[in-house]
């Protein structure tokens, strides 16, 4: 499988200045609270703005950057400046390409994968690239209403004046059509099917009715709309074969490669490690190694050499779970550690993110540790450390 996954938000290195807030004197700012992770707009504003600058290629309608741009600040690149595009996913160009395409037609885009493969985060950074915002973001659960998605109302204006404009609460679907812009469904499989059922129409006729007010709300060119579900889900709120018509729809695939796999977690991980004041990740390079090398094993159910088949715990196992884990072991080593990460440290995580289901993963776990981890050279000290917390 092609390799993917995100990279890094925000560079943390950077010494960005604190928003402000008026003090309470009146027009005296006073320092406000550092954002924890600025929007993908904000947080990469420079490139987005050398990209546009160095951008003379044909726009869409309402599009701030070319498809080609857009591409490029999610890949990754050097503009002819000199200036590097920093990649926000790890994974085959045609992809992207294909993704990007799609946005720039009458087509909805559906990012398909198991959890974990960056399926939020490259929504977001095509919003931010192509819209400016990726704020207009509708989070899918079992309870998410149709007005979510529709619209809602202002109660008490609408008990003292009736239905109006002024009492309509636009969704952020709604502000996207009347804008031009790119609105985002997280987790579509997630919302009930008589909910979800509502995109039809709105991605059909590119209309949004008001009944209740006699009229409608057109989408205007530049209009689009990005959903994610994981294939995980499938049997939870399956799309009926009307919604998942109006999308095309792009699978976002596991890492390809082991060793793409700890580039990824790597760059990730040395980035969140960066804003936390943690250890540098090449001090911890041998237990990135492990960590993935033990998550993708057991997600593939055969170990590396292809010589020992394995059984799979009921985890996703994901990259982003492996970040997670050397994250946390990385918070460890600095604070009751000497800073080193070690395998005591990915142990914990590791067996909180293999054992969900204490029955039968606490099996599948042991069985690994004695049939595979404890016969390979190096490990000694890792298998020790995964059987201390294992006890």
């Amino acid at each position: 499988m092609p390799a993917s996954v995100e990279t890094a938000p925000a560079d943390p290195s950077r010494n960005d200045p604190a928003p402000t807030v008026t003090g309470p004197g009146g027009d005296t700012p006073a320092p406000g609270p550092q954002v924890l992770r600025p929007h993908a707009e904000d947080a990469f504003a420079d490139e987005l703005t050398a990209l546009a600058a160095h951008d003379d290629r044909p726009r869409p309608a309402r599009w701030k950057l070319s498809p080609w741009a857009v591409a490029t600040y999610l890949l990754g690149g050097t503009l002819p400046d000199g200036t590097v595009i920093t990649p926000k996913y790890v994974g085959p160009r045609r992809i992207v390409e294909v993704a990007v395409t799609t946005l720039a037609t009458d087509r909805a885009l559906l990012l398909l994968g198991v959890p974990g493969t960056a399926k939020t985060w490259v929504s977001e950074h095509l919003a931010a690239a192509v819209s400016g915002d990726s704020t207009l973001l509708v989070q899918g659960t079992a309870g998410t209403p149709e007005e979510a998605i529709r619209y809602g109302w202002n109660y008490a204006q609408l008990l003292a004046h009736g239905p109006s404009r002024d009492a309509l609460v636009p969704s952020p679907v709604m502000r996207a059509m009347a804008e031009g812009m790119t609105a985002r469904v997280e987790e579509l499989t997630r919302i009930p099917a008589d909910v979800q059922d509502t995109l039809i129409t709105i991605l059909s006729e590119k209309t949004l009715p008001i009944p209740e007010l006699g009229s409608e709300v057109q989408a205007v060119r530049g209009f689009n709309l990005i959903a994610t579900a994981n294939d995980r889900d499938r049997g939870v709120n399956d799309l009926s074969s009307a919604l998942r018509r109006r999308f095309n729809t792009v699978v976002l695939p596991l890492p390809e490669s082991p060793e793409a796999e700890v580039d990824i977690v790597s760059r990730r991980v040395d980035q969140i490690g960066r804003s936390l004041d943690l250890p540098a990740v090449p001090d911890g390079a041998d237990e990135i190694r492990r960590v993935v090398t033990v998550f993708r094993e057991l997600r593939d159910g055969v170990t590396t050499d292809g010589r020992t088949k394995l059984k799979s715990p009921s985890g996703t196992l994901s990259t982003a779970e492996a970040i997670s884990v050397v994250t946390s072991g990385l918070a460890l080593a600095a604070h009751f550690g000497d800073g080193v990460l070690r395998p005591g440290d990915v142990a914990a995580g590791l067996l909180g993110a293999v054992v969900r289901d204490p029955a039968a993963d606490r099996v599948i776990w042991q069985e690994y540790l004695e049939t595979v981890v404890r016969e390979r050279d190096g490990w000694t000290d890792f298998y020790r450390a995964c059987r201390e917390v294992s006890a």
